[in-house]
């Protein structure tokens, strides 16, 4: 009989310019309380700040902690590099922008085999530093934010689409393959398709919680979106299981708004002769802006435990969640997405 508790774990984190993250994240992992042996395995991209000296050290410090180098920089290059040299049964997807809870491992562990599932995710407790991190971390945790997927919002436990993060038996790479390398993003969404389609269970448990801190930079959010955006659309192109009505959601409403933005600049220059049809179809398109406007402020007036400063950052990060990842889906979705690049974490 498998003592699953005892079990050794290969945690793999893709890493790239993440000086100021990376000690608290590596530190959060080997502090788990978890009775198994340990390895971190950091796959390292071309960073241009100090991140490679901080894993330098960290692996001086603890020989737990192993490198590798992924010149290309690309999350599931890195991730498969870090597999394939992991040596345990278990494999953890971690993030050096996530703080697992000490109880992380454990209770993840134990819910793979007590629902005999090959992969289980949990929830993205997004978290803030400063002032506009917080603001984005409550949009996120907002269902106007990203909405849709359970580890974002939360839903009860059960069988799931795709998981945050992950964690696997390790053979399921062996039977199913590893992470598809020609997808920027998303790959963890197609991954966790092909574990379903083997037959085999992909699991959400809401106990199971990670600190994630999000970008806190407009620029760097708005990227993020885009190049979202972008995969998702791809995704949805090569794979209609990918694709649903709340993707078209966000599409729609940037066509409505930019319709309604150029109604009220058109309409001061309407005659008396136009038609009532004409003024009717302006007054409808110029309701769009002003419907998304409140709908902007509701959900920010919805988010929990914010400050007024918070509060008037959301104003500004809703729109740069939405925006750019509706125009990346609609690229993606008719041209692919030919490269697309998140450079949001690039200094």
């Amino acid at each position: 009989m498998i003592d699953a508790q005892t079990l050794g774990v290969s945690y793999v984190m893709p890493v790239l310019n993440e000086a100021d993250y990376l000690r608290d994240a590596v530190t959060s992992v080997l502090s788990q309380e978890y009775a198994g042996d340990k390895e971190i395995i950091l796959a390292l991209g071309p960073s241009s700040d100090a991140t490679d000296v901080v894993a330098a050290e960290l692996a001086r410090e603890d020989p737990r902690v192993k490198l590798v180098y992924n010149p290309q920089g690309r999350t599931p290059i890195g991730l498969n590099l870090a597999i394939k040299v992991s040596q345990y049964p278990i494999v953890i997807r971690v993030d050096a922008h996530s703080e697992l809870a000490p109880s992380y491992t454990a209770r993840g562990i134990d819910t793979l085999f007590r629902v005999d599932a090959h992969d289980v995710g949990g929830l993205m407790d997004a978290r803030g530093k400063n002032s506009l991190q917080r603001a984005v971390a409550t949009a996120y945790h907002s269902p106007w934010g990203l909405g849709g997927a359970a580890y974002h919002s939360g839903a009860p436990e059960g069988p799931a689409e795709s998981a945050y993060l992950g964690i696997f038996r390790r053979e399921v790479f062996d039977e199913v393959g590893y992470y598809d390398e020609s997808l920027h993003r998303a790959q963890d969404w197609e991954l966790c398709l092909r574990i379903r389609q083997a037959g085999h269970k992909v699991w959400f448990d809401p106990e199971l919680k990670t600190g994630y801190f999000p970008r806190d930079k407009y620029r760097a959010l708005a990227e993020q979106s885009y190049a979202s955006g972008v995969w998702r659309g791809e995704l949805s192109r090569r794979y209609p299981d990918g694709k649903s009505f709340r993707h078209d959601l966000p599409p729609l409403m940037v066509v409505g708004t930019s319709l309604g933005l150029v109604a009220w600049v058109i309409d001061p220059w309407l005659t008396s002769e136009s038609s009532t049809v004409v003024r009717i179809a302006l007054n409808v398109l110029k309701l769009t802006p002003v419907t998304y406007a409140g709908f902007v402020v509701y959900a920010t007036l919805s988010g929990k435990r914010t400050t007024l400063k918070e509060k008037l950052l959301m104003l500004g990060v809703f729109p740069t969640i939405h925006f750019p990842w509706a125009v990346g889906f609609v690229k993606g979705r008719t041209r692919g997405a030919r490269g697309t690049l998140d450079k949001g974490r690039v200094r």
